[in-house]
């Protein structure tokens, strides 16, 4: 039987595009996230071995009854892909902390919940994949998303001590730093840019393609691609990493 990969933050952008690259891949695939309405529609698109369900990853109630439901219908969970995030921007001075206090609950603390919860299962099979997406973010720092930049910084810093915690016991924790990716969340970005600062949005849009030496936004099927990798029994001895889809940006 096929592994029980479960994707959090999978209707839409990286998550969708990791999702379905997985499901291709042969794997039994857990969709979840907070809206079913996209769940639904990525499910019926990919067919037999997909399954969504609603959770949200800062809520540790709501994510584990999500994680509850997606073992009944597919076993033990043997990947886990964290890919819920947000990234409000703003110039530091003008942040609201609101947004800064939910920033950290999507993108640290629910890296937390979903790895602890999925880890139990893992631990007990003796195998397992978590690949937290992260950031360049993660590396370095960009204006205006200095939220973004410190939940990602503290992403890459669990993802290391979890990796060297579990690493002899046929578990393996990994991060994937793309740059700036071509999805919804960087197109609403580059508005609230223009918006609070009153940029042109090719000058927003500069901002974001200016960090990578090919001059471009990353696909999302480049990240899914390497996440296929890390889930593959050829990647064993790779954890504890921050794996760069940059462009060379981070060179």
């Amino acid at each position: 039987m096929s592994r029980h990969v479960l994707v959090t933050g999978a209707g839409t952008g990286i998550g969708e595009a990791v999702s379905r690259q997985l499901h291709t891949d042969g794997y039994r695939v857990s969709l979840v996230g907070r809206r079913p309405e996209p769940l639904a529609a990525l499910s019926a698109s990919l067919g037999e071995n997909a399954y969504a369900v609603t959770g949200d990853v800062a809520d540790r109630s709501s994510i584990s009854s999500a994680f509850a439901s997606a073992r009944e219908r597919f076993g033990s969970i043997e990947i886990l892909v964290n890919s819920a995030g947000m990234a409000p921007t703003a110039p530091f001075h003008r942040v609201d902390f609101a947004d800064w206090q939910r920033t950290m609950d999507v993108n640290v603390n629910g890296v937390f919940h979903c790895s602890q919860i999925a880890l139990g299962d893992m631990l007990g099979a003796g195998w397992g994949r978590i690949i937290n997406i992260a950031s360049v973010a993660s590396l370095r720092g960009f204006p205006y998303v200095s939220g973004y930049c410190a939940s990602k910084h503290a992403v890459l810093g669990m993802t290391r001590a979890v990796a060297l915690e579990v690493a002899t016991q046929g578990v393996t924790v990994n991060a994937i730093c793309p740059g700036y990716v071509d999805t919804d969340i960087v197109r609403t970005a580059i508005s609230e840019i223009v918006a609070k600062t009153g940029r042109t949005e090719e000058d927003a849009m500069r901002h974001f393609t200016e960090s990578n030496p090919q001059g471009r936004l990353v696909e999302a099927s480049e990240v899914a691609s390497a996440v296929s990798w890390l889930c593959s029994d050829g990647a064993a001895s790779v954890t504890g990493q921050a794996v760069a889809i940059d462009g060379g940006g981070t060179a």
